[in-house]
């Protein structure tokens, strides 16, 4: 460890234990007079975790959720601030609709939302595909996470990475609301260190100036045994709003880096007994580091007061340095496995822009809404590959073993030549058109999509494969409001994504089968979802109800039948998922928030090849999840508030052919957070948390791409952290 990241941590020690000592002197503020008590009450309000259902549409820009014939959430700033998750994957443990697994043997994540895989990849940033990056994502530079039920072609557009039919992400960089100054210091287990300065301020005779930077260090073992994690990122966004233009400029800086870090387990016919909570069965030359520089200009103009221009361009530039360790399982009674590993250097080179204009009209009793527009994505990922040779390894007893030598290489793992290059481009037209005072709103709009996909060898970077598709993504649209308060809606719109490339090799239950086709592009894939459902705002709480099913291609590796010992890839049956989703949140009581919800998915496959494992449940889809957040202001002590989580996920197939079967699993979250002042205006805000109370281990998740495998959940892990506001 270098002198300068062991100074960083005693510093963030030595002020975290500070914090902590002020904390009983601080708490004499109790007596002090009404501005005092004022300034307390505002802090204590500034830190509630909150959901919204308002949110932006992308082409159909920023809706109030009684408008929006969608299921949108969005979480916010003081939830990622209360509860110090480590990825993007940890903010979305709050979602009802939402489970997080592992992409095959990588850091990445992937979201599992109406039974359907959202990669990291294609998480939006600002409303542009690309710009985020890859695998894995601080939460520190965000300022609302969003979340989009369902298929979103005509919304957003084509998702470039390939994922996303169930839903999307979208993440708000941080700008400039209020002045402020904030440091943090915190602590997870097992010896997980963290500070962060965050700085906002506004200038010019009315406000019109925004500035506000935003930077993080991050860097220890987390409650894995063993496994290391680093974070180090900075933001700044300059924003004007003055007269009828709008600009902002956001620009990040994120370098991360995990070793020795927990994978998926393979396994064959038998689901193997849980490990320690905290068991580590990887390796430590396993390590994944990536640096990203990202950002986006967006500005809007208004030709009059109901006609807007809008422009947003983006970019980002990323480097990965990966080596993998995963294992399978051959005995799941002793234990014992095959172990793999793999070296993967990549860099991405992203540019995304969107433009359009919004007209708002009126006349003889009747509103229009018209959205039009233009935008597009492209993107360069340069990679190589080294697989290294197996080795024995045990899920139980995990011996630490030295770096296999290389057993083949693809590419030029020095200087990695272009992999692939995608470009995804498109024109839409909308219309909303509103009767009886807007209380019924019915929209229409096609998207025109173009998608050109081009891969290239491994062997001497020369073109593989690649098509030129276009594709028309509508979408329909209809909210009815007969009653203040009370919003329902229902829609029918497409899901597009680029068809996914084969693999040179496809790890079947932990060996590696040559695929046929290896390297090909497959044709755009498009889904059709139907949805209905209702909106209630009371006032003291909100709550929504969502049915809806989704059809789509399903994509996987199937023995080839003319080449024995072979695979191919390819586009083989459907998956339909069929679900209800019930969300809840507000504050019933004064001082009693709740954040909750439950979602039921029926995930079937349906026209599979030759008629096997017809009717069977899709893999990795859990039947039931549930979610319960709650804070209690305690009455007595209104500086104190208590916190809990409850997380449950159903049980879920864990293969096609449904002979193995994930039991279900419940884990219970506590923590509490106190609003102090240091002096008479400094308010002090300390958290304590305890993920995994009961510290159960638990089979997580089964969502795989290649062949079975599971999930361990994270063990019991305590957080800590103090925030001082200027």
């Amino acid at each position: 460890m270098s002198i300068e990241a062991s100074s960083s941590i005693r510093f963030s020690a030595l002020l975290l234990a500070g914090a902590s000592l002020l904390a009983p002197i601080a708490a004499l503020a109790e007596e002090a007079p009404a501005p005092a008590d004022d300034i307390l009450v505002t802090a204590q309000r500034a830190n509630q975790t909150q959901v919204s259902g308002n949110g932006s549409l992308g082409a159909l820009g920023d809706k109030a959720a009684e408008d929006i014939p969608f299921n949108l959430r969005a979480y916010n700033e003081a939830l990622i601030l209360n509860q110090q998750p480590d990825s993007l994957g940890e903010v979305l443990e709050n979602d009802p609709t939402i489970r997080t697994t592992l992409g095959f043997g990588i850091a990445g994540e992937v979201f599992v939302i109406r039974g359907f895989e959202l990669a990291s990849d294609d998480v939006g940033f600002d409303g542009l595909y690309g710009i985020t990056p890859r695998q894995l994502v601080a939460p520190e530079l965000f300022s609302s996470v969003q979340v989009i039920n369902g298929a979103s072609a005509f919304l957003n557009g084509a998702a470039p990475g390939g994922s996303g039919i169930g839903g999307s992400v979208n993440l708000l960089p941080k700008k400039a609301e209020r002045d402020m100054i904030r440091a943090t210091v915190g602590y997870t287990s097992d010896s997980h260190f963290s500070g962060a300065l965050d700085v906002a301020r506004r200038f010019g005779p009315n406000g019109e100036w925004g500035v506000r930077v935003n930077g993080s260090a991050r860097r220890g073992d987390i409650a894995i045994d063993n496994e290391f994690h680093s974070s180090y990122v900075l933001g700044g966004t300059v924003d004007y709003d003055s007269g009828p233009l709008r600009a902002m400029l956001n620009v990040n800086y994120q370098r991360l880096r995990q070793s020795n870090w927990r994978p998926k387990v393979g396994i064959v016919d038998v689901i193997p007994r849980v490990p320690k909570a905290d068991a580590n069965y990887s390796q430590p030359w396993s390590k994944i580091q990536t640096e990203d520089f990202f950002g986006t200009l967006s500005l809007e103009y208004d030709l009059a007061d109901n006609a807007m221009i809008y422009a947003k361009v983006g970019a980002r530039d990323g480097k990965e340095d990966q080596v993998t360790a995963g294992i399978s399982v051959t005995d799941p009674v002793t234990g014992a496995a095959t172990g793999s590993g793999s070296y993967v250097p990549r860099t991405d080179n992203n540019e995304s822009a969107t433009t359009g204009l919004r007209v708002k009209l009126n006349g003889g009793g009747v509103s229009h809404e018209i959205n039009m527009g233009v935008s597009a994505s492209w993107q360069v990922n340069r990679n190589a590959f080294d697989s290294l040779a197996g080795y024995a390894t045990n899920l139980y007893d995990t011996p630490v073993v030295a770096r296999p030598p290389s057993a083949a290489v693809f590419g030029n793992v020095d200087d990695p030549f272009p992999m692939s290059r995608t470009r995804v481009a498109s024109v839409f037209a909308s219309d909303t058109v509103g009767f009886w005072e807007d209380r019924i709103l019915i929209t229409g709009g096609l998207r025109l999509q173009q998608i050109k996909t081009t891969s290239y060898s491994y062997a001497d970077g020369a073109k593989a494969s690649g098509y030129n598709k276009d594709a028309i993504t509508p979408v329909v649209g209809v909210v009815i409001k007969p009653v203040e308060g009370l919003s329902l809606y229902g829609n029918r719109i497409e899901g597009l994504i680029p068809g996914s490339t084969a693999a040179v090799t496809a790890n079947i239950n932990g060996i590696d089968f040559p695929v046929t086709n290896g390297g090909q592009v497959l044709a755009p894939v498009k889904s059709v979802q139907y949805e209905v459902g209702g909106k209630l705002a009371m006032g003291r709480f909100n709550a929504g109800l969502a049915v809806f099913q989704i059809d789509k291609p399903n994509t996987f590796y199937r023995p080839d039948a003319d080449n024995a010992g072979f695979y191919e890839f390819g586009n083989y049956g459907q998956q339909r998922n069929r679900g209800v989703e019930f969300t809840l949140d507000g504050e019933p009581v004064d001082g009693l928030r709740v954040i909750g919800g439950v979602t039921y998915t029926d995930a079937e496959l349906r026209r599979t090849d030759g008629g096997v494992d017809q009717g069977n449940n899709a893999a990795g889809v859990p039947d039931w999840l549930a979610n319960a957040n709650v804070e209690w202001d305690l009455p007595f002590l209104p500086a104190l508030t208590l916190t809990g989580r409850v997380v449950y996920t159903g049980k879920q197939a864990v293969d096609r052919a449904n002979t193995l079967e994930l039991n279900d699993w419940t884990r219970f979250d506590l923590g509490a957070r106190y609003v102090a002042l240091l002096g008479d205006s400094t308010p002090l805000t300390l958290r304590f948390n305890v993920d995994n109370v009961a510290n159960k281990r638990y089979w997580a998740s089964a969502f795989a791409v290649f062949g079975t495998q599971l999930l361990q959940g994270s063990p019991r892990t305590f957080k800590a952290s103090a925030s001082i506001e200027f």
